[in-house]
C-alpha cells in the first residue's frame, strides 16, 4: 500500500467515524423509556389527577354554604349605587380595572369539528388542549398535542402602572347559552371569550373588553383566531405600537422513537427569509429582530402553529428540556415571545390563524405559507428536496391513495425507482465488464513496471491501453454518483413520512419506527437495546452485494486494498446506525439490494464478455483519436508531479 492509499484510507475512516458519531442516538433516544412502563406511568398520572380533582370537588361541596355569602365568581364585587368594598379595593390596587376578572371558576368550553376537539378554559380565555381525533399515540391513547397544565397564552401590558397578563384573568363567553359547539363539512361556527374592564365604581363595563374570537370550520385543521380590543384606549397605553404576546407549553411525547433528524423544536418563517428552526437535539434559543409570518411548535409528525395575518414585529423563541419533569409523557418545553403591531381606535382587530394538525406534505403546502418546510425532506440540499418533492412524494402519495398496504407501496416505489435507474446501473455494469476483459493486459503492465518509482510510467501505460481500447475508467463512477442523491433522498423521506406512522407490515408494527423482534435486557453501545430484523436483512444483503461488487471490480480493488476493507466495514457501521431508525427505511434499502442482485444476474445474461473482448480488440486497431486540450493538460500535470517526486 503506497503513501497515497494510506492517506486515503485514513481520511475515509475519519469521515465514516465522524458520520457515525453524527448519527449516533440523541439524548432523547438514550433517555427513552420502555413503552409499557411509560403507558403505566401515564395512566397513574391521569388517575392521580382525577383523584385530586375529586378532592377539590368535595372540598367545594362542603364550602357551598360559605360560597353563597361571597360574591358570585366572575361577577362584580359591588352593586350599582354602592361604594366598592374593602375586598374589591384590595383587588383593584393589585389588578387595577381588571379586579373583577381576577377571581372566578375554571369553566371549560369545547369546539369540535370532524378532525379536532379544542378545549378552551375560562381562565386566560385560550386553548388548554387539542385532541386530533383521527390519530392515536404509539400505545393507542388519545393524541393530545400538549400538557394542558403548562399552556400559557396571554397579552402583557401596563394598566395605570399595574403589570397585566391576560392569562391570569377569567374570561366570559359572549354566548352563555352553550358550552360546546360542533361543526362539520363546509359549515363554520364562531365562539368568543371576553375579558371585561371595570368602571370607576367597580361595576363591570360591558362596553370595554379584550376579546378572543374563534372561528372553526368543518373538516379543516386550520381555524381563524382574532384578538379584538374594544374601547381599550385609556386602559392600554396609547403610546405603544406593539403588544407582547407570550405563548408557551410543554409538548407531549406521541411516538415510541424520536428521530434526531425529525424531532421536536420550534420552526419559524421570517417574512423576507426562508423557514428556519431551533436545535432539535438540546436547549436552544433565538432572538429574531425581523418580522415573522408564523411560529410553529413542531413535533415529529404534528404541529401547533400560530400565523399572524399582519405579521409579528419580532420575537424571542426558546426550546428547553426539563430532565426532572414529573409527567412521563413530557417531551420538551417551548416558548414564543412575540410582538403584535396594534393601532388604537374604538375597535382594534389583530387577526391570526391557528393550525393544529398532522405534518402531511400536501396538507401543509395547500395553505401557501411554506408550512411544509417543517417536514425534513432534505431542504438543505436542493437536489434532495427536489427529488423528494417532485418525484418521491407524488408517486408515494398516488400509490398510497390506492388503498394498498404501505409495505406494498414501498415495494412498488422501489421497483419504479430501480426501473428509472436501470440505464445507469447498466452503464456501471458495462464499465466493470470492460475492466475485467482488460485485466490480463493490465496485469502484464504491472509486471513490466514492478518498482514504485515507475508508478507514473505504469499509470501512463494503463491509460494508454484504456484509450486504445476505447474504455473510460471513470464511466462506472459517474453513474454511481448519479444514484447517490436518490439514496440520500430516501434516507430523509421515510423517517419524516407521516403516512408510514403506525402502519404495520409483516413483523413491523410501525414502519415509521424500528421493528424490534427482540428486546435486549441491556444496551449495546452504538447499537441499542433491541434487534431490528429489517436492519439485519439490509446489512446482510449489503455485505453480499459488497462481495459481488468486489469480485466484479477486480483490478480497481487491487490498486486500493484499503478500500476493500472499508467497503466491508461500512455495512457493519450502518447496522448500528439504522437499528434505531424507521423500519420503512431499512426495508427500502433491503429491497433495493435484492432488486440489484436480480439486475446483476440479468446483466450477466445480457452481456457476452467474449463479444465485448472482440469489440475492444477492434477498437485497438482503430487510429488513435486526437487528444483533447483537457487531456493534454491532465498529462502535463501528471508529468510535473512526476518531476517533483524525483
Amino acid at each position: 500500500m503506497n503513501k497515497n492509499s494510506i492517506i486515503g484510507f485514513v481520511l475515509i475512516a475519519a469521515i465514516m467515524i465522524g458520520y457515525s458519531v453524527w448519527l449516533s442516538p440523541s439524548k432523547e433516544e438514550i433517555q427513552q423509556k420502555q413503552h409499557f412502563k411509560d403507558s403505566l406511568e401515564y395512566v397513574q398520572f391521569q388517575q392521580d389527577s382525577i383523584r385530586k380533582s375529586q378532592i377539590v370537588k368535595t372540598k367545594q361541596h362542603t364550602e357551598k354554604a360559605l360560597e353563597s355569602r361571597k360574591p358570585e365568581a366572575g361577577t362584580s364585587t359591588v352593586s350599582e349605587g354602592k361604594a366598592p368594598s374593602s375586598t374589591y379595593q384590595a383587588m383593584h390596587s393589585k389588578y387595577d380595572v381588571f379586579a373583577n376578572s381576577a377571581t372566578g371558576k375554571n369553566e371549560k368550553y369545547y369546539l369540535e369539528n370532524d378532525l379536532v376537539k379544542i378545549e378552551i378554559d375560562s381562565k386566560g380565555g385560550f386553548i388548554k388542549q387539542v385532541q386530533l381525533k383521527e390519530y392515536q399515540t404509539w400505545d393507542s391513547l388519545p393524541l393530545l398535542l400538549f400538557d394542558p397544565s403548562s399552556m400559557n397564552f396571554g397579552l402583557s401590558f401596563f394598566s395605570h402602572d399595574k403589570a397585566i397578563n391576560t392569562n391570569d384573568f377569567y374570561f366570559r363567553p359572549a354566548d352563555t347559552t352553550t358550552t360546546s359547539l360542533m361543526v362539520s363539512d363546509a359549515d363554520s361556527t364562531t365562539f368568543s371569550m371576553r375579558l371585561y374592564v371595570d368602571k370607576a365604581d367597580g361595576v363591570i363595563d360591558s362596553t370595554k373588553y379584550i376579546e378572543y374570537v374563534y372561528t372553526l370550520h368543518g373538516d379543516n385543521y386550520m381555524f381563524d383566531f382574532d384578538i379584538n380590543l374594544i374601547n381599550m384606549h385609556g386602559v392600554i397605553p396609547s403610546n405603544i405600537s406593539s403588544l407582547p404576546l407570550v405563548w408557551e407549553t410543554d409538548l407531549m411525547k406521541q411516538e415510541r422513537h424520536i428521530d434526531r433528524f425529525n424531532g421536536a423544536t420550534i420552526y419559524y418563517k421570517p417574512v423576507k427569509d426562508a423557514v428556519d428552526y431551533l436545535s432539535e437535539s438540546g436547549d436552544d434559543d433565538e432572538k429574531i429582530s425581523t418580522k415573522l409570518k408564523w411560529v410553529s411548535f413542531k413535533q415529529p409528525f404534528f404541529s401547533s402553529t400560530i400565523i399572524a395575518l399582519n405579521d409579528f414585529e419580532s420575537g424571542n423563541l426558546s426550546v428547553t428540556e426539563n430532565e426532572h419533569h414529573t409527567n412521563p409523557r413530557y417531551l420538551k418545553s417551548v416558548k414564543a415571545e412575540l410582538d403584535l403591531p396594534i393601532s388604537f381606535g374604538n375597535v382594534s382587530n389583530i387577526p391570526f390563524r391557528f393550525y393544529f394538525g398532522p405534518n402531511k406534505f400536501y396538507t401543509l403546502k395547500s395553505y401557501g405559507l411554506d408550512l411544509e418546510r417543517q417536514i425534513p425532506i432534505g431542504w438543505g440540499f436542493f437536489l434532495l428536496a427536489w427529488i423528494n418533492e417532485y418525484i418521491v412524494i407524488p408517486v408515494f402519495t398516488f400509490l398510497g391513495g390506492m388503498g394498498w398496504n404501505y409495505g406494498i407501496v414501498i415495494l412498488v416505489l422501489t421497483l419504479l425507482l430501480k426501473l428509472f435507474l436501470f440505464p445507469i446501473a447498466y452503464k456501471t455494469y458495462m464499465s466493470s465488464a470492460k475492466m475485467r476483459v482488460l485485466k490480463p493486459e493490465i496485469d502484464e503492465i504491472g509486471a513490466k513496471f514492478p518498482d514504485k518509482k515507475d508508478a507514473m510510467k505504469k499509470q501512463q501505460a494503463v491509460m494508454a491501453l484504456y484509450k486504445k481500447a476505447g474504455v473510460n475508467p471513470a464511466a462506472g463512477c459517474v453513474p454511481m454518483l448519479l444514484q447517490m442523491p436518490i439514496l440520500f433522498a430516501m434516507f430523509r423521506f421515510f423517517p419524516a413520512s407521516i403516512e408510514l406512522r403506525q402502519q404495520s407490515f409483516l413483523w413491523a408494527k410501525d414502519l415509521s419506527s424500528y421493528d424490534s423482534i427482540l428486546d435486549l435486557p441491556f444496551k449495546i453501545p452504538a447499537y441499542g437495546d433491541h434487534v431490528s430484523l429489517f436492519t439485519l436483512l439490509m446489512t446482510i444483503s449489503t455485505l453480499i452485494y459488497t462481495k459481488m461488487n468486489n469480485q466484479m471490480m477486480g483490478q480497481q480493488q487491487q490498486s486500493m486494498p484499503g478500500m476493500k476493507t472499508m467497503m466491508y466495514l461500512m455495512p457493519i457501521m450502518f447496522l448500528g446506525i439504522f437499528n434505531n431508525y424507521a423500519s420503512g427505511l431499512s426495508y427500502y434499502y433491503f429491497l433495493a439490494n435484492v432488486i440489484t442482485f436480480l439486475q446483476m444476474y440479468a446483466f450477466r445474461v445480457m452481456v457476452n464478455e467474449d463479444k465485448l473482448r472482440a469489440k475492444i480488440e477492434i477498437n485497438k486497431k482503430k487510429p488513435p483519436k486526437k487528444k483533447s486540450a483537457f487531456t493534454k493538460r491532465l498529462e502535463e500535470a501528471a508529468k510535473q508531479r512526476s518531476k517533483y517526486k524525483k
